[in-house]
C-alpha cells in the first residue's frame, strides 16, 4: 500500500470517529450509569467517550476523551490468567477453571449451587479469576502483583500503578467477592489465604490504564503475543491464541454471545467502562485491518451486563461500517 494510500485511510479513519464520538455521547446520553457498587466509580462522568486504535507499523488514532485514566477493572482478568499460564502452564491451571461460558452474571455464585464439581466455568468471570489469582507465583499477594504487573510493564513498555483510592472503594465493599472467595475455598478453590487472594486480585482491577494502552494490548494480542513496533514476543504464541479464544468467548460478561454474533472480534470489558478489542490479521485483503490492529474504548456508562453502552455501540459500528470480523 502506497504512502497515499495510507494517508488517505488515516484520514478517513479520522472523520469517521470525529463525527461518531459526538454522535454517540448525544445519542446515549443518560443511558446506562458508572458501577454505583463501587463509590469511586459511581463519580465518573458517564458522559466520557474515547477510542485509539493501534497499527502494527505504531500508527495511533485517538478520538475523544483518550487522555482520561480508568482502571481496568475486570479486564484485568486477561492478565491474571496469562500470567499464571506463563509461570504453570496452560494445562496447570485449566485443572483449577473451566473454559464454558455461563451465561449467568460475572459475579454470580448460582453456577456453583449447581455444578457438583464446583470448579469456575471460566476464567473470565469473577469467581474464575479469583481461583486463577491464588495461582499466580509469588509468596503473598505483593509478589503476586508485581508479576501481573511486570507483564503489563512488557507488554506497554511502561510502568503501570495501581489507583489507590479506587482499590480501597472496592476493598471495603467487596461483599460478593469475599463470598465467592469464601465458597471457592471451602470447595478447595484457591491455592492461597482468602484475603491475600483477594487483596491481590482486587488491586490488580485497581491498575490503572488509558485507552490507548488497551490499544496496544490489543494489538501485541492480536498477532499472538509478538510486539510489531519493537519486534519481541512479550507473551508466549500459544497462551496469547488460548487468551484470545476466552475473550470471544466469555469476554464480555452474559454478553458474550451476542457480542460474539454481532461485533465479531476478541473482547473483554470491565465495569470502569473500558473495553479491550483485538482484531487479528486476516486472510482477507482487507484496505485497512489486514495486518490487525489493536482496539482501546473507554465510556464508564455501563448497562446491566456490566458492558460500556456508548463503548459497544462505537465499536459495533465501526466494525460493521469496515466489515471486520473474524469469520
Amino acid at each position: 500500500m502506497s504512502t497515499q494510500q495510507l494517508f488517505n485511510i488515516e484520514q478517513e479513519l479520522n472523520t469517521f470517529f470525529e463525527k461518531k464520538i459526538p454522535y454517540y455521547k448525544q445519542r446515549y446520553s443518560g443511558v446506562g450509569a458508572p458501577a454505583a457498587y463501587i463509590p469511586e466509580l459511581k463519580n465518573t462522568n458517564p458522559d466520557y467517550l474515547a477510542c485509539a486504535l493501534m497499527f502494527p507499523d505504531g500508527q495511533v488514532i485517538l478520538k475523544g476523551d483518550y487522555a482520561v485514566p480508568f482502571t481496568l477493572q475486570s479486564i484485568a482478568k486477561v492478565f491474571i490468567f496469562m500470567t499464571a499460564c506463563m509461570h504453570l502452564g496452560t494445562s496447570r491451571v485449566l485443572e483449577w477453571v473451566d473454559v464454558e461460558p455461563t451465561g449467568d452474571p460475572f459475579n454470580s455464585i448460582l453456577r456453583f449451587e449447581l455444578n457438583e464439581n464446583k470448579k469456575p466455568f471460566n476464567p473470565m468471570i469473577n469467581a474464575g479469576a479469583i481461583t486463577v489469582a491464588s495461582l499466580l507465583p509469588g509468596t503473598d499477594s505483593t509478589e503476586k502483583i508485581e508479576k501481573v504487573k511486570l507483564l503489563l510493564s512488557a507488554i506497554l513498555d511502561k510502568d503501570v500503578s495501581i489507583n489507590e483510592k479506587i482499590f480501597i472503594s472496592e476493598w471495603e465493599t467487596a461483599y460478593r467477592n469475599r463470598a465467592l472467595a469464601n465458597f471457592l475455598m471451602e470447595n478447595h478453590l484457591l491455592a492461597a489465604d482468602v484475603e491475600e487472594t483477594l487483596l491481590t486480585y482486587t488491586k490488580l482491577c485497581s491498575i490503572e490504564i488509558t485507552a490507548e494502552d488497551l490499544a496496544k494490548i490489543g494489538l501485541v494480542l492480536s498477532i499472538d503475543g509478538f510486539d510489531p513496533i519493537r519486534r519481541i514476543e512479550v507473551i508466549p504464541s500459544s497462551i496469547a491464541r488460548f487468551t484470545k479464544i476466552l475473550m470471544f468467548t466469555c469476554g464480555m460478561y452474559n454478553y458474550s454471545g451476542k457480542f460474539a454474533a454481532y461485533v465479531g472480534i476478541p473482547g473483554k470489558s470491565g465495569v470502569s467502562g473500558g473495553i479491550l478489542g483485538t482484531v487479528p490479521p486476516s486472510f482477507r485483503n482487507h484496505p485497512i485491518l489486514s495486518d490487525g490492529c489493536g482496539i482501546g474504548i473507554f465510556s464508564p456508562a455501563i448497562d446491566p451486563c456490566g458492558n460500556s453502552v456508548k463503548g459497544i455501540k462505537l465499536l459495533e459500528d465501526f466494525l460493521h461500517s469496515y466489515s471486520v470480523q473474524i469469520f
